[in-house]
């Protein structure tokens, strides 16, 4: 009798129920109150009710039955999920160091263990992040010499619009060159020319793994993820070649300058301990990646909805065109006017509160047992800040659901904050880009409402264009055309 086959299959399922029983065992280990939330069926969890592909909408409405923290189970995998601006602050904020870590997943596992920033934890995590902020300050985030560089960004990104002399066209590309040439810039210290073809390798690339981040076409995002890797190492290598100590131009050049000093200074028990030897190439690789992908695909996304909101809304974009050309003139708009058009800043807000791009977080880990309204939450429980239940939380918001500008401004038409506005995430794992970021979305809006009015296509309406977001990662709008037409 041959047995090759069903002992392999045997194998699987035993060891299958093994780990099921024991994430039973390690869920159930405290006499404490745990979460509430849907019965699972064996192996598949709760996987048999979710949407699968915008689970952040089955998450809102198991919210409404179960409350604001609740249990869900992807397969075998335990997850808590915590909904509402009060329980989200409560847990980032007022709990952010049992709420530091990051979830192991899956699909990146084997690719990046522990590296970079993003995916990674402890010490490795607190190194490269810490290095990551201080040296992107470095080049210029939040300053006025980044300002320059998205400024003439600015002027690259019009004088494309322009050459479609009111056509339509499709802007996904185009934005997504443009503002990843400002990350580019402090990454590798050069831009990039829109058509250039390695360029638009580059962007597709990211752009699909970010659609295919968390789904089920592992292969394709594996292959994608070497491709990216193998564009980053021919990168730094030459920057390795042409490294000046003393003449340091790029993000990359302070990574290499922090490896080659621990090459030649670090004591013998230091390189035995790995004592600050976190300056490796597998944490170059994946930290530059993190930064491309983090620094392009979500603020160019914003924009892509922020014109189609102009679009949809023409009322609202004539007011931001009256507030530029009252405040700003024909003169190139700068930060520092921002504080003197609060209707076009409560715009831009509106716009990242309801576009609702990152609309279920990137998945959290607790990094000890921690006790939240209630419930008890073992260490190393995956748990979602579900970002879409703030954003649109009704307790919060006056028209949650509904694009609303007065969202952010006073009864004096004055620009106020609003604390449960968190589309960076809150808390040790925040957004570490949130100053460029808003920097980026100020200054390319103002720029292109200054120069353009957008309309939809000859034969579209208001009333046609789309407003459900589309499938991914990252949740950008469903695929569209516009018109710029020119103003001045």
């Amino acid at each position: 009798m041959d047995w090759t086959e069903p002992i392999p299959a045997l194998f699987l399922f035993i060891l299958m129920i093994t780990f099921v029983l024991k994430l039973g065992i390690f869920w159930n280990k405290s006499s404490q109150n745990l979460p509430p939330g849907p019965r699972p069926l064996p192996l598949i969890g709760n996987l048999h009710i979710m949407d699968l592909k915008r689970p952040y909408r089955t998450m809102l409405k198991l919210s409404k039955q179960y409350g604001p923290v609740f249990s869900i189970q992807m397969g075998p995998q335990k997850t808590v999920v915590l909904a509402g601006y009060e329980t989200v602050k409560e847990a980032l904020v007022n709990q952010a160091d049992a709420f530091a870590d990051r979830s192991i997943i899956p699909i990146l596992q084997d690719l990046a263990p522990g590296f970079g920033v993003t995916l990674s934890n402890g010490e490795n995590w607190k190194v490269m992040r810490r290095f990551a902020l201080s040296t992107l300050r470095d080049y210029g985030m939040g300053k006025r010499t980044i300002e320059d560089r998205i400024v003439e960004e600015c002027s690259v990104l019009i004088k494309k619009f322009e050459s479609y002399e009111g056509n339509p066209f499709e802007t996904n590309t185009i934005m997504n060159a443009a503002v990843a040439n400002i990350i580019v810039a402090i990454l590798l210290g050069k831009r990039f020319d829109y058509e250039d073809p390695t360029f638009i390798r580059l962007l597709k690339l990211i752009n699909e793994n970010i659609r295919l981040f968390g789904s089920s076409s592992v292969t394709n995002f594996t292959q994608n993820r070497a491709e990216l890797f193998a564009f980053i190492n021919a990168t730094f290598l030459k920057h390795l070649r042409d490294l000046d100590e003393n003449d340091q131009r790029s993000f990359i050049d302070s990574f290499l300058i922090q490896q080659q000093e621990f090459i030649l200074f670090a004591t013998q028990e230091e390189k035995k301990n790995k004592t600050n030897g976190y300056f490796h190439n597998e944490n170059l690789k994946n930290v530059v990646l993190n930064l491309l992908a983090a620094g392009m695909e979500t603020t160019s996304t914003t924009l892509r909805w922020g014109l189609l909101l102009m679009m949809k809304h023409p009322e609202i974009q004539i007011k931001v065109q009256e507030e530029i050309a009252m405040v700003v003139g024909s003169s190139q708009p700068r930060i520092e006017h921002r504080t003197k058009m609060p209707y076009t800043d409560a715009v831009v807000h509106e716009i990242q509160r309801f576009a609702n791009i990152v609309p279920t977080n990137l998945p959290l880990a607790t990094a000890t047992d921690v006790t939240l309204n209630g419930y008890f939450i073992p260490k190393g429980t995956h748990v979602i800040p579900l970002l879409s239940s703030v954003l649109h939380d009704e307790s919060q918001w006056e028209k949650p659901h509904k694009f609303y500008p007065e969202h952010f401004l006073n009864s004096e038409g004055k620009f106020v904050k609003r604390d449960a506005f968190m589309p960076f995430s809150a808390g040790r794992r925040a957004c570490l880009g949130e100053t460029l970021a808003k920097m980026e979305l100020f200054l390319f809006f103002t720029s292109l409402l200054q120069r353009f009015t957008f309309q939809p296509p000859p034969g579209t309406s208001q009333e046609d264009l789309d407003l459900t977001p589309a499938v991914g990662g990252v949740t950008p709008p469903m695929p569209h055309q516009l018109c710029a037409l020119t103003r001045f």
